[in-house]
């Protein structure tokens, strides 16, 4: 009975909403985590964030660098970067945008309650020139200062003084601000409702720069988002008709939807990889029989669970084809090298030795965290890996929990064991190194990812040492060097990078994107 059920509610939830021209209704089985654009790192919110928002830097369709809320800039030094900024823009009230949003914005992205400071802190300190003009000073020079700038949205200074949001909210801490459902950006989209776990309501920004410079060649004028949970009803959904587009059908579902008429699927490879971590920093493991020691501690163990893992069987099994096994750690495969790419072979007996080498030669218990509605069949994922470790002596229990509990339980450290994914627009490695492999710097942010919460000083020194690095030729090799020795450990364990179809009623057209991301604005209904 629940399927007719939940299926009524996605009914209710889209003739709630008044329909003004072409209405695109889309689902996926998550949520947007928050209306706050820097309080969570994390995709599907990123993607409302930066519908609403525009950035000072933004990207085409094909992810290239283009102008967004600045028309131009120029690097005046090896550690300053002047922006010229767009003239005659408003926010979504009404008030003009100027340089002392962008100053409040890139200082309120630095706060310690932001999950954006280690892309905000190295684009640098920003100071007002005149009303159309900033400039960042930084510390220490930045090679990618540009790539950086497209992931902080510009807020007005204004609306969060006016309702008292001047700094992040605290979301792993459940904190809500006015912030939580409302927004005010100068982006192609104005939020009009959100309603966590139902849905989300945008309409098209009439006044919209962008849309003067051909940037919005779609017909859309009202997005309705709806999060469905359950595989078999988003599936239902899209094929009877009550929703346009799916961001994430089930593997599974493919091939019906395939043989549908009235739907088509494409696909692309995702920049994104998908990975295990372990609890590396506690001198005994929490979730595990073992007492007085930590055996993720011992690099021997974190082998064992790598080569443990059949990631082909994952490939053709779990993900039905829709993922490429990788060794290596970043979400592209640039600037990557074959050495860094290769996997170790799967061998369940030389897991065996490895755990006898460390002391556990009957293994130990521990406990896997995993998400069930962020990664393509990520649940799926974890109960196979579960059973492939359970057969080499490792017992594993799988714990799943939605994105919005799963998320805020990693940022506690309240793990030992648990599944992550990193990627989006950029394909440069410093992006991975800095937030995701380097040991946490409380000052900067970096490493505000490595959940793991390892210390590895070779790793540190190679990964600053690259993020300051100008010449492209030694950079690339401090890059190879870092990623090496983070593999040569263990560190984590990586799993593959997802290749994502998306389908769609035959009437719609969309421009399928690298980063994942639904360009809104691109989208015809017809």
């Amino acid at each position: 009975m629940k399927q007719p059920i939940i299926a009524l509610a996605i009914a209710a939830a889209l003739l709630a909403s008044p329909v003004a021209g072409k209405t695109l209704r889309w689902a996926s089985q998550g949520d947007p985590q928050t209306a706050d654009p820097y309080s969570q790192n994390e995709g599907l919110t990123n993607m409302f964030s930066q519908s609403v928002h525009d950035m000072l830097v933004m990207r085409d369709n094909a992810l290239r660098l283009v102008p967004g809320l600045a028309v131009s800039w120029q690097q005046v030094n090896d550690t300053t970067w002047r922006f010229n900024l767009r003239k005659g823009v408003k926010f979504h009230d009404g008030s003009p945008f100027t340089a002392d949003d962008v100053v409040f914005s890139y200082e309120r992205a630095q706060h310690p309650n932001s999950q954006l400071r280690q892309y905000s802190l190295p684009v640098g300190k920003p100071r007002r020139i005149d009303d159309y003009t900033v400039e960042f000073v930084q510390d220490r020079p930045n090679p990618i200062t540009l790539e950086h700038a497209t992931a902080i949205y510009i807020m007005s200074k204004a609306w969060a003084t006016k309702h008292r949001v001047e700094r992040p909210l605290d979301f792993k801490g459940k904190e809500e601000t006015y912030a939580s459902r409302n927004a005010n950006g100068t982006g192609a989209w104005m939020l009009v409702s959100r309603e966590p776990g139902v849905k989300t309501v945008l309409r098209r920004n009439p006044d919209w720069w962008g849309a003067k410079e051909g940037r919005a060649p779609g017909n859309v004028d009202e997005v309705v988002y709806t999060q469905v949970s359950a595989d078999a009803t988003r599936t239902a959904a899209l094929l009877s008709g009550q929703i346009d587009f799916v961001l994430d059908p089930p593997p599974q579902d493919l091939a019906r939807l395939e043989a549908s008429k009235d739907v088509k699927v494409v696909r692309g490879q995702e920049n994104r990889v998908v990975f295990f971590g372990f609890d590396q920093q506690r001198d005994e493991l929490l979730y595990s029989n073992v007492k007085g020691r930590n055996p993720f501690k011992d690099q021997r163990v974190r082998q064992a669970v790598y080569q443990a893992i059949d990631v082909e069987a994952i490939r053709s099994r779990t993900m039905r084809g829709s993922a490429l096994p990788t060794g290596g750690m970043t979400p592209s495969t640039l600037p990557s090298s074959p050495e860094i790419e290769q996997r170790l072979p799967y061998d369940q007996a030389k897991a065996r030795q490895l755990l006898a080498a460390a002391g556990y030669p009957n293994g130990f218990e521990v406990t896997l965290d995993c998400p069930n509605n962020r990664y393509v069949n990520d649940e799926e994922i974890c109960i196979a890996v579960a059973a492939m470790l359970t057969r080499v002596g490792i017992q594993t229990k799988v714990t799943t929990l939605p994105r919005a509990t799963y998320f805020p339980k990693l940022e506690k450290h309240d793990t030992s064991f648990f599944m992550l994914g990193w990627g989006g627009a950029v394909t440069d490695a410093q992006t991975t190194l800095s937030p995701v492999l380097r040991s946490f710097d409380e000052k900067t942010g970096n490493g505000s990812f490595n959940y793991g919460r390892y210390v590895n000083p070779r790793l540190d020194a190679l990964i600053d040492a690259a993020a300051v690095e100008m010449n492209p030729e030694k950079r690339r090799q401090l890059v190879w060097d870092a990623l090496k020795e983070h593999n040569a450990q263990f560190h984590h364990v990586p799993l593959h990078r997802q290749m994502i179809p998306w389908a769609m009623r035959s009437g719609v057209t969309v421009v399928h994107r690298a980063d994942n991301v639904l360009n809104m604005e691109s989208v015809r209904v017809d």
